[in-house]
């Protein structure tokens, strides 16, 4: 039997959650506001964020009878690796402010659990820990702005044995930071007074988190922008590192793929004929993806593109998608629509907060089983028996492509 469906005795700092939502509110208890709404927010109005929900219930299953589901099966292959479920870890930057050593519980847990796990560029470990404590971990990449340091990033992240690149892209200029700002939080980080009463109300995470990281690593930096820079999360220069992206275009990625010879993957499509490009371009699998609702306020759900890019690069491209994802049943719906793969951020980033290694196989295997109980009510044995007609949908929700 698949390891994840089997339960296992509840760790006590999860003993509230019984579903990936719980995460949040108990998160919510133990990092300060600063922190917490770094994690939790969206950009501007939160439309996008709202809408990363509201398309799931726009979708409702036709579920079949008597079909003998006995002998179910969760598992899966992507880009010829094999997994215990049909989800990984999405990658989320900071998760060593939020957990301790976040990162390399993240990626250990979920090579325990026989899930991908994809490593932040935006994270505060270096590539080489991770890449160390899990070899499959994938990493994803935000790329430096001139083709001379991309080529040098890329190098560094092959030297460290990552076998999967996910070039996020996205972020051509800075997302919204309105909410998190708001809430005190800010990049640079400033050690205000806000902050320091945010470590005093919350003792575990200034205890356990920041204080035991300070003790043993220093002071944290961003490990893995560049090939050798490292970059103090408090540094008045942060955010310049981080922009100067508004000029790339697919000729990066062609000098990517001609330089990496591992399985590479872009992340942050929406429009079917940026997928197609990416196709040509002999990338081997997109990730459909708003960014969790962080950047572009009002862009649509990945799901609701999901149908038409499916039909626009054809039935072999590999695609994985991400942005709301909660429920067994979420992950169903979407590979019923065409996706091969689900990637789950935000909650699994709570988990390792407030459980470390437990809470994030805890919350693997609520997930896991939400998937093999409505993979069963729905009257299938495999994943790849889900389809269209397993669903009905709201038609004029899901994106056309406009007619000539």
């Amino acid at each position: 039997m698949n390891p994840l469906i089997v339960p296992n005795p509840v760790p006590r700092s999860m003993r509230r959650v019984f579903c990936l939502d719980d995460l949040e509110a108990e998160a919510r208890r133990f990092l300060p506001p600063a922190i917490f709404s770094y994690v939790v927010s969206p950009a501007e109005t939160g439309a996008t964020l709202d809408d990363n929900r509201q398309v799931f219930d726009e979708i409702r299953f036709v579920p079949r009878v008597l079909r003998n589901v006995a002998e179910r099966s969760i598992s899966t292959t992507l880009m010829g690796q094999e997994y215990a479920a049909p989800f990984g870890i999405a990658p989320m930057g900071v998760s060593a402010l939020t957990a301790y050593r976040g990162d390399v519980v993240l990626a250990e847990s979920a090579a325990r659990a026989g899930i991908p796990m994809v490593m932040s560029g935006s994270s505060l470990t270096r590539m080489e820990d991770v890449a160390r404590a899990a070899p499959e971990s994938w990493f994803q990449a935000y790329l430096p702005p001139t083709p001379e340091r991309i080529a040098a990033l890329v190098d560094r992240a092959a030297r460290a044995g990552f076998g999967t690149l996910v070039v996020t892209v996205d972020v051509a200029v800075r997302g919204s930071t309105e909410h998190y700002e708001r809430a005190g939080f800010s990049s640079p980080l400033k050690p205000d007074l806000s902050l320091l009463w945010g470590g005093i109300t919350h003792p575990r995470w200034a205890l356990g988190t920041f204080l035991r990281t300070v003790l043993n690593s220093g002071l944290p930096h961003f490990e893995n922008s560049d090939n050798d820079k490292r970059i103090a999360v408090m540094a008045r220069n942060v955010v310049r590192e981080f922009s100067g992206r508004a000029h790339l275009d697919w000729t990066a990625i062609s000098r990517i793929r001609e330089q990496w010879k591992g399985r590479l993957v872009i992340k942050g499509v929406l429009h079917p004929e940026d997928a197609v490009t990416a196709r040509d371009e002999g990338l081997d699998a997109i990730v459909l993806s708003n960014h969790g609702g962080r950047q572009l306020d009002g862009s649509t759900s990945p799901m609701r593109v999901l149908p038409a890019v499916r039909a626009a690069v054809g039935p072999h491209m590999p695609l994985l998608i991400d942005s709301g994802f909660r429920r067994g049943t979420d992950v169903l719906k979407a590979l019923a629509l065409g996706a091969d793969f689900v990637l789950v951020g935000r909650p699994f980033n709570y988990a390792a907060t407030v459980g470390g290694a437990a809470g994030v196989a805890h919350a693997a295997g609520l997930l896991a089983r939400e998937v093999d109980m409505a993979l069963g009510m729905l009257g299938a044995n495999r994943l790849e028996e889900l389809s269209a007609q397993s669903l009905m949908l709201q038609p004029d929700s899901f994106y056309r492509p406009m007619q000539a």
